[in-house]
């Protein structure tokens, strides 16, 4: 298939979390059409798989196929292709799926499975699945956003809390504080831990960093109320327990629900996947650079699990991510096929 025709029909099918089961369809049936053994797994995962199915070295591409909610009108202007995950993650994620295909018949000794995982953007199910039934593989690449010259290899962490309070109302005049006042104060305790925490810290990569992503208060006449949800990006190295303690104390007696904690993870630049990158990279003359992202992925979930060289790559600039001008390069997407072609090449001969 043409390679902008088949990202285009990608990012056409809408996909936010949790409903993914039209564009997994479309990706099996694409994968089987370009030669690979391609089916859903138990979770809706979206896998393909090429190569010799006995064969002792098995590289992974893990791409997640879900996207963040908002419509984008899927467009071409020039060289930009605009639609919600163009960036974020179906250009790394196709990208992937050519590679592999263009290199199938060239794996005699090598099995390369990618995969679309679902619930990337929500709670990570697809890859804590992958990572709880699968044998740690020889290689792993995570389809992100890096451009098509960058590396990853690390991302922080991230626990979110739900915090959810209700009171009997009061007047306006009462010198009693309302539930959005307690809210504000519990946030606002939070901003001053993580100032505290990152004085004399440079670098993002290093800092605990709180976001308020939603904020609501409600009233039925006799109770009132406030809820807010926050994300809280960890630093490597930072204990999140005691602040949880804290939050609870703050918090005097409203409820938190804490996420399950996304430990922060940063992966060697010493392997043979990492020199077989650049090497890939430089060929197709580009100029390799290391980034350490302050976001999470899935190389957060399988990373500890599968204990293996990892990094995370593809095509897109990661600061569209989540945006309402999401678009990538059509010329770098192809760009970054080759790489992963060459990769993929080097990797399978040993």
């Amino acid at each position: 298939m043409d390679e902008i025709r088949f990202l285009e029909e990608l990012v056409s099918i809408p996909s936010p979390s949790g409903e993914e089961a039209a564009a997994v369809e479309y990706m099996v049936q694409q994968m089987k059409a370009m030669g690979l053994e391609a089916y859903q797994d138990a979770v809706g995962n979206a896998v393909g798989v090429a190569g010799n199915p006995r064969a002792g070295r098995e590289i992974v591409l893990l791409g997640h196929i879900d996207t963040v909610p908002g419509e984008i009108p899927v467009r071409r202007r020039g060289h930009r292709l605009y639609g919600r995950g163009a960036v974020d993650a179906k250009g790394p994620l196709a990208a992937f799926v050519l590679a592999t295909a263009q290199v199938a018949p060239t794996l005699h000794d090598a099995r390369v499975v990618v995969i679309g995982a679902v619930k990337e953007e929500a709670n990570g199910e697809g890859a804590r699945y992958l990572a709880s039934t699968r044998q740690a593989p020889d290689f792993v690449v995570i389809g992100e956003p890096s451009d098509w010259e960058g590396i990853t290899l690390g991302y922080k962490g991230r626990i979110c809390v739900d915090y959810h309070r209700v009171q009997p109302g009061t007047h306006s005049a009462s010198d009693q504080p309302g539930p959005a006042e307690k809210a504000v104060t519990f946030w606002n305790a939070l901003m001053t831990y993580a100032e505290r925490y990152n004085r004399g810290r440079s670098g993002r990569f290093d800092t605990l960093d709180p976001a308020l992503r939603e904020f609501r208060t409600f009233s039925n006449g006799l109770y009132e109320g406030a809820e807010m949800n926050i994300a809280i990006r960890l630093p490597p190295g930072f204990d999140v327990s005691p602040l949880q303690e804290e939050m609870r104390a703050w918090g005097n007696g409203a409820r938190l629900d804490f996420s399950p904690l996304d430990l922060p993870f940063q992966s060697s630049k010493n392997t043979p996947l990492v020199r077989a990158m650049l090497q890939a990279i430089r060929a197709e003359g580009g100029q390799p650079r290391f980034k350490l992202k302050t976001g999470t992925s899935d190389m957060n979930v399988v990373g500890p699990a599968w204990n293996c060289p990892i990094v995370a790559y593809g095509p897109g600039d990661s600061s569209l991510d989540h945006t309402p001008e999401e678009h990538i390069d059509v010329r770098e997407f192809q760009r970054a096929v080759r790489v992963l072609t060459r990769l993929l090449g080097k990797l399978a001969s040993g």
